[in-house]
């Protein structure tokens, strides 16, 4: 499934984004602390930049300050001609776009790797566009090595035919890590601590392919998004269920025709009429009630990905 051609020279252009989304403070409080203190993003071959990507949105510790600056990384956004009346996301995503971009030209950064925190149980989650990118599948691979006795579940977040929007697409290459659960404006000392040693492991992964190392062939799973499933509403669309007991709090796992979703508040149970297993995601999302989703379902692949070769060293001037 892998398509998109590795990269055949050192990856010098790294970015570190947090704040995309302004309480999410995992990533909020790294970027601020990096930006005082960068010295941790350094590797021999490279320097990573710190970016705090919506500066209003974190000041005002809300997800952002007119529209989601996540989904805002599109072609239509990004190239339509600036007006004074654009959301305050907007303009920022083509400030963005002009610092680590432009997206999908060669002097885009190499790589973004974007921190998030998430209301649901998701755990460590490593989120892509797709399973195309053999150099990120890799990188994926080595946080799952690196941290044994902790999952750290992929998620593909493109739908097939749809363009990719996120902060981290602008790059060449690009990871979002989303840790939870955690409430939104709340910082928790585990996951700051966790999502900052992941950082530091992808940024030592970039410095071992920069160094000329090879990464062998492997088999991968991976779970890729499939549809959005809604809250039970009232005809005027408040609120006519929540999330069933059995099904809160079980991220990732199978989810089996039959088995209860929802539970009205009338005291009767919805139950998932699907004919085949899937696998929720972002169950009860605080950040989601407004998109009108109550989990995503996905499901899960199987998939070979290639060896990474190990970088050709540039040949020495003659004399």
């Amino acid at each position: 499934m892998c398509s998109l051609p590795v990269p055949r020279e050192p990856l010098r252009r790294v970015a570190v984004t947090g704040g995309t989304h302004g309480n999410e403070m995992s990533g909020v409080c790294l970027a601020q602390h990096w930006l005082r203190v960068p010295g941790e993003l350094q590797r021999p071959s490279f320097s990573a930049t710190p970016v705090l990507a919506n500066p209003e949105a974190t000041a005002a510790c809300r997800r952002y300050m007119s529209r989601d600056l996540n989904r805002a990384f599109t072609s239509s956004v990004l190239t339509t001609r600036a007006t004074p009346e654009d959301p305050y996301e907007v303009t920022r995503a083509r400030e963005l776009n002009q610092l680590l971009g432009p997206k999908a030209s060669h002097r885009a950064f190499d790589f973004i790797l974007d921190l998030h925190n998430t209301t649901a149980n998701m755990g460590t989650c490593l989120i892509v566009d797709s399973s195309h990118n053999a150099f990120t599948m890799h990188l994926c691979r080595h946080l799952q090595l690196q941290t044994p006795d902790m999952p750290c579940p992929v998620f593909l977040y493109q739908v097939p035919g749809e363009e990719t929007f996120s902060i981290n697409s602008v790059a060449k290459n690009g990871l979002a890590l989303e840790l939870g659960p955690q409430p939104q404006g709340v910082l928790r000392a585990d996951l700051f601590s966790r999502m900052r040693s992941l950082v530091g492991a992808v940024l030592d992964f970039i410095e071992l392919f920069n160094q000329g190392t090879s990464f062998p062939a492997f088999e991968m799973e991976a779970y890729r998004a499939v549809s959005h499933v809604d809250f039970p509403r009232t005809e005027d669309g408040d609120l006519a269920g929540t999330v069933h007991p059995q099904l809160q709090d079980r991220d990732f796992e199978p989810l089996q025709p039959g088995a209860p979703i929802f539970q009205m508040f009338s005291g009767k149970d919805v139950y998932y009429e699907g004919e085949a297993t899937v696998y929720p995601i972002f169950i009860n999302e605080a950040a989601y009630y407004e998109k009108g989703t109550a989990f995503m379902q996905t499901e899960k692949l199987s998939f070979s990905v290639p060896a990474l070769p190990a970088l050709t060293p540039a040949p020495t001037p003659g004399p």
